[in-house]
């Protein structure tokens, strides 16, 4: 049996370990940019909250450039529901009335992007809250297909220069996903994971990372045990056909193969409710989501 300083020997060994398997990651992506999607599951409870918001000021400490774009879906329907508004989905995206679009900029560019600025600066980061109004930086056009989806934008072009001088300045920019409208229309929502890809293009990111409530892609859907560890740009359109990626992951996965194609040099998915999957995942040789690369 050990003796309690044999122990704490092997705790402080392991923790050096560790510090000493990050130290190549840390100095191949100082410097460099990642854009991380937080929305979902990762913002619903306190611990695994503070555990994403931890990842990212290590990261942003340690020289990353690290910009968050985030969702906000849960807080939108509660506040739709105080209201007495019923929350209307068409194929997974929100119907966004005019109503609609004043309770998404005030929950996301209000209470949820300033909240998680208030939670970086608590944790010992730097943060401005930012959205695609804000000098114009996100533009967008009123979404076109067979149905009728109100305020909800298509991107047209994504400014970096306001988050550009955020993270020049040492801040972490924190981008609610409202767009300035390019068509006559004052707004327009849109799609968290779909301005992150954007962003991450118009950024140059050496990183895209998309929060999840899954492990990441799974050859056997219910079966976690099957994840996919990495995958190249070629095997996703397999990957969909055969029913790997499926439902509301098709959506998510084309974004991350536009990024790829835009020049983004790796996509990660994560689960969000694992506790510091971003450093996991950034800064060891295993990771525990999947890795999509050119």
């Amino acid at each position: 049996m050990n003796t309690p300083y044999e122990t704490e020997h092997v705790s402080l060994t392991a923790r050096a370990a560790v510090l000493s398997e990050a130290l190549p990651h840390i100095r191949n992506f100082s410097g460099k940019t990642v854009v991380v999607k937080y929305g979902g599951n990762a913002m619903q409870t306190e611990e695994i909250k503070r555990a994403v918001i931890s990842d990212i000021v290590l990261l942003s400490l340690v020289g990353v450039r690290v910009v968050v774009v985030h969702g906000g879906g849960p807080e939108i329907n509660d506040m739709l529901a105080r209201v007495g508004k019923e929350p209307r989905f068409i194929g997974g995206l929100r119907y966004t009335d005019g109503e609609t679009m004043d309770i998404v900029q005030m929950v996301l560019a209000g209470k949820v992007g300033k909240d998680l600025c208030s939670l970086i600066t608590e944790a010992g980061g730097k943060a401005v809250g930012l959205c695609g109004l804000d000098g114009a930086m996100i533009t967008a056009v009123r979404k076109q297909g067979k149905s009728d989806y109100g305020l909800v934008g298509e991107i047209a072009e994504v400014d970096p220069r306001l988050c550009n001088v955020a993270l020049d300045s040492g801040y972490i920019p924190v981008v609610s996903t409202v767009a300035q409208g390019d068509d006559g229309a004052a707004a327009y929502n849109i799609n968290a994971d779909t301005a992150a890809a954007e962003i991450a293009v118009s950024l140059g990111a050496a990183k895209l990372i998309l929060l999840t409530d899954i492990r990441g892609l799974c050859r056997d859907p219910k079966d976690e045990e099957t994840l996919i560890h990495a995958a190249e740009l070629s095997e996703i359109p397999g990957l969909i056909k055969n029913g790997v990626v499926t439902g509301g992951m098709i959506p998510k996965v084309d974004c991350c193969v536009r990024a790829i194609r835009k020049g983004v040099s790796r996509v990660h998915i994560l689960d969000g409710r694992i506790p510091h999957s971003i450093l996991i995942e950034m800064l060891t040789n295993t990771g525990v989501g999947t890795m999509i690369t050119p």
